[in-house]
């Protein structure tokens, strides 16, 4: 019988998500991220544009952008962990930026690697060994335009029981 997608049911439910990052990322929540959509293959976050989140360039500080960037990858990670047969650890190892516009209004993060993250996770799991994928979040402004492209690069490991 397959595990409850606990993930997926607690998206579903706006308040649920903001009581979900109030307890567990304070800071997401502060900075006002929002998660728009997620499905096992593709997860969006929006932040907005305001006077918490800018610097003084007049323009998104890139630290919240990040945070938008890898919520929308470990959104998909967190959603495969949670649905996968043994416990298995996930962490960040590196992250690579390329910004190429200034970020003045909301911004959405789009990840589109959910199969990449649960081919690593199920590999990890039917090896025993830690795994290693690079995915990509691409920030896009209220029209459109790129404004940012992360590399994250997760890790995933079974837990030893």
């Amino acid at each position: 019988m397959p595990k409850k997608n606990k993930i997926l049911s607690l998206a579903k439910k706006p308040w649920k998500m903001k009581l979900y990052m109030l307890m567990n990322l304070p800071m997401a929540f502060l900075a006002g991220l929002k998660l728009l959509v997620i499905t096992p293959q593709r997860a969006s976050v929006s932040v907005p544009y305001n006077f918490i989140n800018k610097n003084p360039f007049r323009s998104m500080y890139f630290a919240v952008q990040s945070m938008a960037a890898e919520l929308s990858s470990g959104i998909l990670a967190l959603n495969e962990v949670s649905q996968a047969e043994v416990p298995v650890s996930m962490l960040v190892l590196n992250m690579k930026a390329s910004f190429t516009k200034k970020a003045r209004t909301k911004t959405v993060f789009v990840c589109e690697d959910g199969e990449l993250i649960k081919s690593a996770i199920t590999k990890s799991i039917s090896t025993k060994e830690g795994q290693i994928v690079d995915v990509v979040s691409v920030g896009t402004d209220q029209n459109g335009e790129k404004i940012a492209e992360f590399v994250f690069t997760w890790t995933f490991k079974p837990k030893n029981l």
